[in-house]
């Protein structure tokens, strides 16, 4: 294994919400959930084309480093979570909220999870 290599699984791309419509679209009609560490914005997708997530991160969090680095973490749990939603023709905007800063990615991908299970969007995990 060479110096740049990694001994975990290679990373998935999840495709993303590109244009300002598609958040608007979850924001007004979709079902919300609040994390500690972000709120989650779900709503069926207008074209069946599979997951799409997109994240957010306002100045509320904090400057462009620390909204960077939420960004990032939310981005990271998207991935890790995207082979076990219930519904895969869905839009999700997951929205960064101030705490997520002082969290590493495991506590922000086990809080996202957490709620999204408890709320049915999420299947359970199997073998643990």
């Amino acid at each position: 294994m060479g110096s740049r290599e990694s001994a975990r699984a290679p990373r998935r791309r999840v495709r993303t919400l590109v244009s300002p419509w598609q958040f608007r679209h979850c924001y007004d009609a979709g079902r919300k959930i609040v994390t500690r560490y972000s709120v989650v914005f779900l709503r069926a997708a207008v074209e069946p084309d599979g997951l799409r997530v997109g994240v957010v991160a306002s100045r509320k969090v904090g400057g462009a480093i620390r909204r960077n680095r939420a960004k990032r973490l939310l981005r990271e749990a998207a991935r890790h979570l995207a082979h076990r939603w219930i519904d895969r023709n869905t839009w999700v905007v997951i929205v960064a909220r101030a705490p997520i800063n002082d969290r590493s990615a495991a506590e922000v991908q086990d809080d996202i999870e957490r709620a999204l299970v408890d709320n049915g969007v999420l299947a359970a995990k199997t073998g643990e």
